[in-house]
């Protein structure tokens, strides 16, 4: 679709280019009967052959500019067509020339070659279909001026020679004329299609530059900025000005700049903008043929945080395959806790195997953890139905934790639905639950389960309670791995619930104190 609307505006703009090179030959053609006529009625430039033509030729040539004027001003193209309006004036300057050559003494006037230049005219404004045509019909018009003039006794019969030899110059002319405008056309085709693919390029060159992350600067020697994109002004928090010299952006940066051009070669430092907010690294590359240089801006920030990604996932991957290797001797420590625990002895016995006991369960609740977190790109994703999921979820966890039940207050819609794989939606509410239900009041209601849906299909799940809350020095660190204020947990349950709905599309964030920690998962759900 994209490359026939591309090919339909091309051939409009050639067709537009067509109709223009004819106007102006319409033009030429006015101009020339207005100079004829100009000088016949001042100067009496007319060479008489008997009385009457002085009178016959100034009245030829103002038949010969109205005609130049009606096919010049007068809207015929959109009944006649390009053609048939090119083919008329051309006919128009071949029955006036040849009259005005026969009043004026035939061939040896001169005015056969006024027929070159039309006929040459013809040939380049027009596409070639009617050229041989019109060479045709000015050999046709000359032969037939030269045999009435011998028939008349006006002329002799030796001007046929020289009315041939300007007959073989109509067609040489017409063909001659006719290649140029073949050649003309074809570049100017050529010209067109390869503008279109720079004007492309350079709005595909325009729109990277725009969307990079990094700030794109185009300085000269002077310090004049001749390009920049959105970001270098963010980079530097100068967004939204009218930024055109380099010191705007940053001085220091001028100053590193005045020595970067003159050492002529590559190089980046660091520099930290002038509210101290920011550490950016500036890669200078010397200027081009046209003595621009180029500036690379880089946030440092950004780069150190995408090396932190990467070398978390790299400690994902080290500490999952370590909780399978400690999985296997874990299980034989715990087993022979279990068979010293059988064995009757004292009391510092049984106290040191609880001991051993409950660190062993606490290191597999962190392994199975661990693991846990590993899985979590295998995430897929189904529609659930809210209400009787969170249903079920809470009369299981009933099972381990008695009064659940009363103590959460669901207020969900019945038909409401949510896209998020089953077994990571169960581990995420089951930790926000166990949680609130640790740090509540326990009375009933004192944790809300509430659903809310946002226009666009999404939809807000909220897990309340009535506990103190979670102070201001703790909030930043509430989904950091390994981070728990109880005694006993692992610290990874925030961080998992976290990371599994990140797996699915959603989010989940920590809200203010509604009394109590307000949690909240962001997910997209089905309208």
């Amino acid at each position: 679709m994209r490359l026939s609307l591309l090919a339909a505006s091309g051939q409009g703009r050639q067709a537009e280019s067509f109709q223009r090179s004819l106007r102006y030959f319409n033009l030429y053609r006015l101009v020339v009967a207005a100079l004829f006529l100009f000088a016949v009625l001042v100067y009496d430039l007319v060479p008489a052959v008997d009385a009457a033509s002085p009178e016959r030729f100034m009245r030829i040539c103002a038949v010969y500019l109205l005609l130049a004027a009606a096919i010049l001003f007068i809207p015929q193209r959109r009944v006649l067509g390009f053609n048939w309006i090119l083919t008329a004036g051309v006919m128009v300057d071949i029955i006036c020339f040849t009259l005005m050559m026969h009043l004026s003494g035939g061939v040896r006037s001169g005015f056969a070659y006024m027929l070159l230049v039309a006929l040459a005219g013809a040939g380049i404004v027009g596409q070639g279909r009617m050229t041989l045509f019109h060479a045709a019909m000015a050999t046709l018009a000359v032969l037939t001026e030269q045999s009435w003039r011998v028939l008349t006794d006006i002329g002799e019969a030796l001007e046929f020679f020289q009315a041939g030899v300007m007959s073989l110059g109509f067609f040489a002319t017409a063909i001659t004329a006719r290649l140029l405008a073949s050649r003309v056309i074809a570049n100017e085709e050529l010209a067109r299609r390869q503008g279109e693919e720079l004007a492309a390029q350079l709005h595909i060159n325009q729109r990277v530059i725009r969307d990079m992350q990094d700030g794109v600067l185009v300085v000269d020697k002077d310090g004049n900025v001749r390009q920049h994109n959105p970001q270098a002004a963010v980079l530097f928090g100068v967004a939204g000005q009218d930024l055109t010299r380099l010191v705007q952006f940053s001085s220091s940066l001028q100053e590193r700049f005045s020595i970067w051009y003159g050492a002529a070669r590559e190089c980046s430092e660091l520099l930290r903008t002038a509210e101290g907010q920011r550490l950016l690294r500036v890669r200078f590359l010397p200027p081009g043929e046209r003595g621009n240089a180029l500036l690379y801006i880089e946030d440092m920030a950004l780069l150190q945080a995408q090396a932190q990604q990467i070398k978390l996932a790299a400690l994902g991957r080290l500490a999952a395959n370590m909780a399978h290797e400690i999985r296997n001797p874990l299980s034989s420590i715990s087993h022979a806790a279990e068979l010293l625990a059988e064995e009757h002895g004292d009391a510092t016995h049984a106290r040191l195997t609880r001991i051993i006991g409950d660190n062993t369960q606490r290191l597999d609740r962190i392994v199975n953890e661990v693991l846990e977190l590993g899985r979590r790109d295998r995430a897929a994703p189904e529609v659930i139905r809210l209400n009787e999921f969170c249903a079920l979820l809470v009369e299981e966890l009933s099972l381990n934790h008695p009064g659940l039940q009363q103590v959460v207050a669901m207020q969900l819609e019945p038909d409401l639905l949510i896209r998020f794989d089953r077994g990571h939606l169960h581990r995420v509410l089951s930790n926000l639950l166990t949680n609130a239900l640790r740090y509540s009041s326990g009375q009933p209601g004192a944790i809300r389960l509430v659903a809310q849906p946002l226009p666009g299909g999404a939809l807000e799940l909220h897990v309340i309670d009535d506990g103190a809350g979670i102070s201001e020095a703790l909030r930043a660190q509430i989904f950091e791995p390994f981070f728990t204020t109880r005694t006993g947990g692992t610290g990874l349950g925030l961080y998992i619930a976290r990371e599994l709905c990140e797996a699915n599309g959603a989010s989940l964030e920590l809200r203010d104190n509604d009394p109590g920690a307000h949690f909240c998962i962001y997910a997209q759900g089905i309208s």
